[in-house]
């Protein structure tokens, strides 16, 4: 297990944690975590759709930093440290009009200043809609 103190995260804590932000703007909850893993989803919705009726772009890169973020940060001793963004990229795939997304992030790398994750993110009926690799520098907490 990945989680710092092996207890995995609570939806309490997930919804402690992203109380205020972007993804409150944006409709994004919790859906479920393993061992390694977290989940969250995204509507797609008049928030997050571009012009054109599909899903934004910049709405995935913000799922899937948001689970990402959120996920790192429950890997640390969060007294000490934080985790903060650092690099993110991504790769759209295929659109999504309707309904939700779900991104799961899973890590590549957990070290002790830096970790890497990758996040997929898919419709409702499991189809790849983008997918992610993200980037977190772990600082000391002071540093915030």
């Amino acid at each position: 297990m990945i989680w710092f103190g092996g207890r995995r995260p609570s939806p309490a804590q997930v919804e402690a944690m992203s109380s205020i932000g972007l993804h409150r703007h944006l409709g994004m909850e919790l859906v479920d975590c393993g061992d390694d893993w977290l989940r969250m989803r995204m509507p797609v919705d008049e928030r997050t759709r571009q012009p054109h009726g599909r899903l934004h772009g910049g709405a995935s890169v913000a799922l899937a930093e948001t689970v990402g973020s959120i996920a790192a940060n429950f890997c640390i001793d969060e007294a000490e440290k934080v985790a903060v963004g650092q690099e993110i990229n991504a790769n759209h795939i295929r659109p999504a009009y309707d309904g939700w997304v779900h991104a799961t992030a899973r890590p590549e790398a957990l070290g002790r200043t830096s970790q890497v994750w990758s996040i997929r993110i898919e419709d409702e009926a499991g189809r790849l809609v983008c997918i992610a690799r993200f980037t977190v520098a772990v600082i000391s907490s002071e540093r915030k």
